[in-house]
């Protein structure tokens, strides 16, 4: 079988040249909802997903249909007004209680679902209860896709925890043109099967026309999973679900190119990262990322304690500075792992820190693009060294911000991103030694050999932005489409 891993050509900056909205469909909001002495205050989401795929939806003019960020107990009677401000802004609020927030989202997606999907099998199973409201949850995404859905329009659903939705909108809707795109990694099939209901969520991405991934990988495993699981025909990158052929591919999302490049060139920002940059002699090291046991936080500072024990002439010339943007609080795993990361970084402060050197700078917290950009351009080595990953798009995000092609980018090869930016320095997370080696030959790289590398990067980043990537899905959502209801025209 033959994953392609190409963009089609867009036909505008959306990629719509199809009649009817593009109702996006997601577990969160790009935006989220507060109240404030009684009053909603309307606030940016964060996050890969609301972020990448915010221009897309205001091009396009579509719907967006998610979760605003408040359960219905905080919201209480302000909920028609919350709505109300949502429609104005294009989007659809699904009503959560705490107890299917605890349910569908904390225990069954990130309980369950998020280490699998990271072929980590080492967590506990999901309970009956979690897998129940993860359904009842779906069941209302559904409807409200179904309420809305208008002749012409085009449904895209998009992560793990909606993997139901799709066959649930089919069940009702025979005809409606559906895509879901999978923003995790899709694991070894073996390990996506010592899931429970493993065979149910399958079956419910087969109820969508095309099913995305980010990288051909990716792509394959989910074949083989499907027929493994479901015993379904697979013809090339077609699975044969009854008259129906729902296409799997790779499409490696990108980054709105245009607007870091614009903030990289804001003399603000620049100052900015001049100012950050501080001292010539020092050397600096940057991390950003969500405080996941995914990312691989624990084992790049173990690995730059490593450096430096070993390396001293490299103590005082060398800081690694690593923002962790909080994540799931509320999950015990995730407190304990927010624990452990500040128990190595202050071991590493205590052992080697001296006047006017900190070896670690920790920032637990997230910065707004501004901020992030001039981090980026401040940076000398960009350490993007996830255990496993479906894309990271910080790898794109510092690409995009070094219009001065300088820096470089150390890259773990379990990423997404490792399928396209080769010419990084590519290393596997899980080893210490290579992770040594890998900082060692970014601090010796020459100034000719990161331009070489950076403008290789950037051609690659610049030529698949989020507009081409969304082009490219959607181009392929509306050919399969047409042909089936050119096939079903001339059946009938």
């Amino acid at each position: 079988m033959t994953i392609p891993a190409t963009i089609a050509p867009p036909t505008s900056r959306s990629g719509s040249a199809a009649p009817g909205r593009l109702l996006i469909v997601s577990n969160r909001l790009p935006m989220t909802m507060r109240v404030n002495d009684g009053m909603v205050d309307v606030q940016r989401s964060s996050g890969g997903l609301a972020t990448g795929l915010r221009g897309v939806h205001e091009d396009t003019s579509g719907l967006w249909i998610g979760w605003p960020g408040l359960s219905t107990e905080q919201a209480g009677g302000l909920w028609p007004e919350m709505q109300r401000r949502l429609g104005a802004a294009g989007a659809a609020g699904i009503p959560l209680s705490r107890r299917e927030l605890d349910g569908f989202y904390s225990r069954y997606s990130n309980g369950a679902l998020w280490p699998v999907l990271h072929d980590r099998v080492d967590h506990p199973l999901p309970d009956d209860e979690a897998w129940g409201l993860y359904r009842t949850v779906n069941e209302r995404y559904a409807d409200a896709v179904i309420d809305r859905l208008r002749p012409g329009d085009r449904v895209w659903v998009h992560d793990y925890q909606l993997m139901l939705v799709p066959r649930l909108v089919r069940a009702r809707c025979p005809d409606a043109r559906i895509g879901f795109f999978l923003h995790t990694p899709f694991p070894d099939p073996a390990s996506f099967a010592t899931l429970p209901h493993s065979a149910e969520l399958l079956d419910g991405l087969l109820g969508a026309d095309v099913v995305g991934f980010h990288t051909s990988t990716y792509a394959r495993r989910f074949l083989h999973a499907v027929g493994e699981q479901q015993h379904r025909q697979i013809r090339g990158d077609d699975v044969l679900v009854g008259p129906r052929r729902v296409h799997v591919c790779a499409f490696p999302m990108g980054i709105d190119v245009a607007s870091f490049d614009a903030c990289a060139s804001d003399p603000s920002v620049r100052a900015e990262a001049q100012r950050l940059r501080g001292s010539r002699g020092v050397a600096r090291f940057l991390g950003v990322d969500r405080l996941d046991y995914t990312k691989g936080i624990t084992e790049r500072l173990l690995a730059f304690e490593r450096l430096l024990t070993r390396s001293p002439e490299w103590r005082g010339r060398v800081q690694l500075s690593q923002l962790a943007v909080p994540s799931r609080e509320d999950v015990r795993a995730y407190r304990a792992l927010r624990e452990r990361v500040e128990r190595v970084v202050h071991r590493i402060n205590g052992a080697f820190a001296r006047p006017g050197w900190t070896p670690v700078e920790y920032r637990y917290g997230s910065v707004d693009l501004p901020a992030l950009v001039a981090l980026y351009r401040a940076t000398d080595v960009m350490l993007v060294t996830p255990i496993r990953d479906g894309m990271n798009l910080v790898a794109k995000e510092f690409v995009a911000s070094r219009s001065d092609c300088r820096g470089t980018l150390v890259l773990g090869e379990r990423a997404g991103a490792a399928e396209e930016l080769r010419s990084s320095l590519l290393v596997d997370p899980n080893d210490p030694e290579a992770l040594v080696r890998a900082y060692r030959t970014a601090l010796g790289m020459t100034t000719a050999e990161q331009r070489t590398r950076m403008r290789g990067l950037r051609r690659i980043v610049a030529g698949n932005d989020v507009f081409r990537w969304a082009a490219g899905f959607l181009g392929t959502l509306d050919a399969r489409t047409s042909t089936r209801r050119r096939l079903a025209l001339r059946v009938g």
